[in-house]
């Protein structure tokens, strides 16, 4: 069966943006960016908020991403190659293939795609991480924490939410970033 995986960067201080929205916070590093592509390469589906999709969209719209480097190429290939989800009140097209767009989260219409997936999938965006954390749909969390500490900003894990998690992973960079791999609950 499939397993539904929150994938996020945040900060030491458990932010994935900044006070003033802006999430582009964490540098360029080869090794964090081949361990993010090991990662997505086996997942059949990304479910997306919004924000999210249009700051991913461009690794099919901008072929200039994929042409920076042999990682940045793979990357693209993958993200191409996956299908997504993109939950949106207010968008009315998308400009990626492979994508499509749902009004509102449901909970039910999710877990049918986990128990139907061949592949795990992510889902990826704070808010829509929440709704989800709150139905009890998401098996895993790999969580990449930088080396910074940005004060304050959108929480990278829902505020509310009480569970135990179960430590699987974890992997240290030379660049000081931690990847820890955890699954929901005991």
């Amino acid at each position: 069966m499939a397993a539904l995986i929150y994938v996020t960067n945040m900060s030491l201080d458990g932010y994935i943006e900044d006070e003033n929205g802006d999430f582009a916070l964490y540098p360029h590093d080869d090794e964090v960016f081949m361990t993010y592509t090991d990662l997505v390469g086996s997942v059949g589906t990304f479910l997306y908020g919004r924000r999210l999709y249009e700051t991913m969209a461009p690794w099919e719209t901008d072929a200039s991403l994929a042409a920076q480097s042999p990682l940045t190429a793979e990357f693209a290939t993958v993200w191409q190659d996956t299908d997504k989800v993109v939950y949106s009140t207010t968008l009315s097209e998308v400009a990626t293939a492979r994508t499509r767009v749902e009004r509102r989260f449901d909970a039910a219409s999710v877990r049918e795609i986990v128990a139907s997936a061949t592949n795990d999938l992510t889902v990826g965006g704070a808010d829509l991480a929440a709704q989800a954390f709150a139905a009890g749909l998401v098996d895993e969390c790999h969580l990449f924490v930088w080396p910074w500490i940005i004060g304050g900003g959108k929480s990278a894990l829902p505020s509310g939410l009480r569970t135990e998690l179960t430590l699987l992973e974890e992997r240290r960079f030379a660049n000081g970033v931690l990847q820890l791999r955890y699954r929901i609950g005991a």
